[in-house]
């Protein structure tokens, strides 16, 4: 059994080596199993890493990227279908929905870019009630509010009093 002095808290013989392991990674409900990982575990803190001679590391950051991008994918897809469902263009989600750009909305929904979680709930919550686009449609026409408010400014200096 391989045991150092733990790097990260000083623990004395606390950085244990460990080979063969399986970890499970999960990402917006996908998860991916990597197995036969090897590296070095402090039973002080807990904290940890791969070990450097093995191809652990690389294979561990791969399954998150894969997964990252399969959930991008997943919820560009989902995104369309929402916005074909509601008869909108890219172009119209935008004005209405994002106030984003064009281009962004067309990288969400091929899942090159994850959308900001505000924009995917706001989806999502169109999905499940179709016909609170109309009412968003009417909030929309009067969201502007610049020149809606009218204002005085006052110039005349005003002695305070303090009491």
């Amino acid at each position: 059994m391989k045991v150092k002095n733990c790097y990260i808290c000083g623990a004395p013989d606390a950085l244990h080596y460990f080979e063969g392991r399986s970890e499970t990674m999960r990402v917006k409900g996908m998860e991916r199993r990597v197995d036969n990982l090897s590296g070095w575990e402090c039973h002080e803190c807990g904290d940890g890493f791969w070990d450097p001679d093995t191809d652990s590391a690389d294979r561990y950051g791969e399954a998150g990227d894969e997964l990252v991008i399969a959930a991008q994918k997943m919820i560009g897809a989902e995104m369309k279908r929402i916005r074909r469902k509601l008869h909108l263009t890219q172009k119209e989600a935008v004005k209405l929905l994002s106030g984003g750009g064009h281009n962004a909305f067309s990288r969400y929904e091929r899942g090159e870019l994850l959308p900001p979680k505000p924009l995917v709930l706001l989806m999502r919550l169109l999905d499940r009630h179709p016909h609170l686009l109309a009412d968003a449609e009417d909030l929309a026409e009067g969201a502007d509010m610049r020149g809606a408010f009218t204002y005085t400014v006052n110039n005349d200096a005003e002695a305070l009093k303090a009491s």
